[in-house]
């Protein structure tokens, strides 16, 4: 791609993919020049954009993409790719000239990178760069949840980006000075400070059956060391069924049943009746088996959800978060009650650390409780990190079937 020749929807879409780095062109074509340094390997982690998906940054640079992929689409967009679902470095043929053709197009890979059919580092990396926006691990192998995305349409591409502009553009005003946004089909919350993402955490979100919902709140306290009341909905659904089959449930995980007149003993229930649904259940505190953790983050609403901690943290490592009942999970939990309390006096990450330790019930009220906003975007653009999209998952934009979420049962994913 040379400093001279980029066309318009060159210059855009290079842009936009987050393939670009900074060199000495004007100040906008400057990010559409491709001089990303493999010197260190093709393994380096994809850049992150610092700007807020609700900004109106961001709203700028997504109906940026729409104008430069409808210009795509009317130029062919790109092909359906009939290759083998698994490929990584060393993979040779036919399918990987297809496959640089296709990185080629959306921008994820130079297209002076070569028309080698063997997959070297430099397809590695455009694989990278297409996995971070289309929200799949970073692996730079091709898998089948990679070759869906892939293959989803342009059309779709750009019917997802117009129906999310507009959700962009509702949050486009001033959310304050320090926020958190937790995108749901995205499973992803971001702290924003002065502008600029502070932290980013993988979440676990609602199950399609036990959806997340859309709210605006405060963040005003967080649990340290919290026990867990089981919501209604979870003894009938789960732990009912589950008495049935393993008697000893409970008790193995510390759950507690609480009555009218102290605590009852599991054998004591009907569990074969809706008994259970008169009794309060109450899961001990403790990091390594209560369902919340060490931490929940008390977010008032008329749904009853929060944020929280969770023992199960090899969930962040999937693609497919949508494993809650509605509440939200939190990576690297710490990380963001330390930014959450971080203008509290007394709650520095010592003293964060020092509590957790010690096993206590206590709880932190947040001198300015933080604006909290639970949304649904499946499509979004930075200037700084490229046009990103997500799977419909609750069937939100009107586009179903979700292509990559079909796959979330196979262990290709």
């Amino acid at each position: 791609m040379s400093n001279l020749s980029l066309t318009r929807r060159e210059t855009v879409l290079a842009l936009l993919s987050g393939a670009a780095t900074t060199a000495a062109l004007p100040a906008f074509a400057q990010q559409a020049e491709w001089r990303q340094s493999y010197d260190s390997g093709a393994r380096n982690a994809v850049a992150r954009s610092h700007t807020p998906m609700l900004s109106p940054e961001s709203l700028q640079a997504t109906e940026a993409a729409i104008v430069a992929y409808r210009d795509l689409a009317s130029r062919g967009g790109w092909p359906t790719l009939q290759i083998g679902d698994k490929m990584s470095v060393g993979s040779s043929g036919p399918g990987v000239v297809a496959l640089r053709q296709r990185l080629v197009v959306t921008g994820d890979l130079d297209a002076n990178a070569g028309t080698s059919n063997v997959y070297d580092s430099y397809v590695e990396a455009g694989v990278r760069n297409f996995q971070s926006r289309v929200g799949l691990s970073t692996t730079g192998a091709l898998n089948r949840a990679t070759v869906a995305a892939l293959n989803v349409p342009i059309d779709r591409r750009i019917r997802q980006l117009e129906t999310n502009v507009v959700r962009l553009r509702t949050w486009s005003g001033n959310l304050g000075n320090r926020y958190v946004v937790a995108n749901i089909p995205a499973a992803l919350v971001e702290t924003v400070e002065n502008g600029v993402v502070a932290t980013r955490h993988a979440a676990g979100v609602g199950k399609i059956d036990r959806q997340s919902p859309l709210l605006q709140t405060k963040i005003p306290e967080v649990n340290f060391n919290p026990t867990w009341t089981v919501p209604a909905s979870i003894i009938r659904k789960d732990l009912i069924p589950k008495m049935r089959k393993e008697p000893g449930y409970l008790t193995e995980n510390k759950i507690r049943i609480i009555g009218p007149n102290g605590e009852i003993q599991p054998s004591q229930v009907n569990w074969n009746s809706d008994e259970a649904t008169r009794y309060t259940f109450r899961q001990d505190p403790g990091g390594d088996f209560n369902s919340l953790g060490v931490v929940r983050i008390n977010i008032p609403s008329p749904y009853g959800v929060y944020m929280h901690d969770t023992p199960a943290k090899g969930i962040f490592g999937d693609d497919f978060r949508f494993v809650s009942s509605g509440c939200m999970r939190v990576q690297n939990v710490r990380d963001y009650v330390a930014w959450l309390l971080k203008d509290t006096p007394g709650w520095d990450r010592a003293k964060i650390d020092q509590v957790i330790q010690s096993g206590e019930r206590i709880n932190a009220r947040i001198s300015n409780p933080v604006p909290c906003y639970w949304v649904y975007v499946t499509a979004w653009a930075t200037p700084d990190g490229g046009v990103q999209f997500r799977d419909d998952i609750y069937n939100k934009d009107g586009l179903a079937p979700a292509p990559v979420a079909q796959l979330s049962g196979d262990k290709d994913i």
